[in-house]
């Protein structure tokens, strides 16, 4: 797995919140997927973990965006908790992917990618946290792998040209989001590797190494 994605460990993220501003809105939800290999070198979904999130202390929460999710924030049967306390939960399980698979870190996979980093990363510059697992600002991005290799970006359609079932009643819930973009990333490099681009790959690379 290091070797496949440069030392990065795949790690696939999908959050739900009260708004687009990952610095003023609030952080309600966040699910992950850690990926791993089989020996034949195709990628799999490896463990699952989900957190609900209390809005943290004067976070904004726009109206719209809580009708599109269906999420009450007081809802008592959310069993939210303190955003450190979720963050902390969600990264230990990661940090250990990280080491069990020889990586340096992991590298956050998601649909519209930039969205998800932009949340977890606010998220844990709040809460102090100095061991974010995620790299810094690289990310893998389906929507645009989705686009490339089945034409379209939509997740639910993406899933669906891909073969992979997708109920959109049980859509815009962290953890069913993230299970699906990890099914759609793991067909899209799989794909790729069937193609016998991942053979190109160590041809150049040998070809590199002997200059």
């Amino acid at each position: 797995m290091a070797d496949r994605f440069r030392g990065y460990l795949p790690v696939v993220v999908d959050v739900e919140t009260a708004g687009f501003n990952a610095q003023t809105d609030a952080l309600l939800e966040i699910a992950a997927v850690t990926l791993t290999m089989d020996e034949s070198g195709y990628l799999m979904i490896d463990q699952s973990i989900e957190a609900h999130i209390e809005p943290f202390e004067g976070a904004n929460l726009e109206q719209s965006a809580l009708d599109f999710t269906g999420i009450d924030p007081w809802d008592p049967d959310r069993e939210a908790e303190p955003e450190l306390f979720a963050l902390e939960r969600i990264f230990k399980p990661i940090r250990k992917a990280v080491k069990a698979h020889d990586c340096k870190r992991a590298i956050l996979v998601g649909h519209n990618a930039n969205f998800d980093h932009s949340f977890v990363t606010q998220a844990a510059e709040r809460c102090d946290i100095k061991r974010n697992p995620f790299h810094p600002f690289s990310t893998f991005d389906t929507a645009t792998l989705a686009g490339l290799a089945y034409g379209h970006t939509v997740l639910a359609r993406a899933c669906q040209i891909a073969g992979i079932p997708f109920d959109n009643k049980q859509a815009h819930s962290a953890l069913y989001d993230t299970t699906k973009t990890a099914e759609l990333f793991c067909s899209v490099v799989n794909q790729w590797k069937e193609m016998g681009g991942w053979d190109l790959v160590l041809a150049l690379r040998e070809e590199e190494a002997e200059e």
